[in-house]
């Protein structure tokens, strides 16, 4: 089964296309309603409460915007609620891997939620970037939940000339 997408889990969604090639009949479609009401009033088979804790344990795929400018790669992503502590970003020449956790409030019940749709848990996302950049010289900036990464492309038509020492 394909990994849902952060925006899925966030949402609730699902992505017509994977489910069009997963339901055959209208009695799969009926059976997956009935299914559906079932969890909607707390009757769950041992089937479906190994799946909703496989689901608890997997990590979300973090939604991101990539573009460039002329000296730069920029990524963007939504990070709202994530503490700066809970939140990793290795960059390599050519990759960038951005990782974070956001916590629930543990203050209210569960039964007291009338929509619980916010993600919470573990995510991350891992890039190819389009071109080589310069780790050491990247910037993350994060503005009212969003999060910028500056990355800094590598100019390959620069040249230096050096003078050569007698010694």
């Amino acid at each position: 089964m394909k990994k849902r997408s952060f925006l899925e889990r966030l949402t609730g969604s699902i992505n017509l296309e994977d489910q069009e090639e997963s339901l055959d009949s209208k009695e799969e479609i009926t059976s997956k309603k009935i299914n559906l009401r079932s969890k909607n009033i707390g009757i769950l088979d041992e089937d479906e409460t190994k799946d909703s804790k496989e689901d608890e344990e997997q990590e979300a795929e973090l939604t991101i915007d990539l573009y460039q400018t002329a000296n730069e790669i920029i990524v963007q992503a939504m990070i709202a609620g994530v503490h700066p502590d809970n939140l990793s970003i290795n960059i390599t020449r050519d990759t960038i891997s951005v990782c974070g956790k956001r916590e629930e409030n543990h203050s209210i019940n569960k039964e007291n939620y009338f929509v619980q749709e916010l993600y919470w848990g573990t995510f991350s996302r891992t890039i190819t970037l389009p071109e080589e950049v310069n780790p050491e010289e990247a910037e993350a900036i994060e503005k009212h939940g969003l999060l910028i990464i500056k990355l800094p492309k590598i100019d390959k038509n620069k040249e230096t000339k050096l003078k050569v020492k007698s010694i």
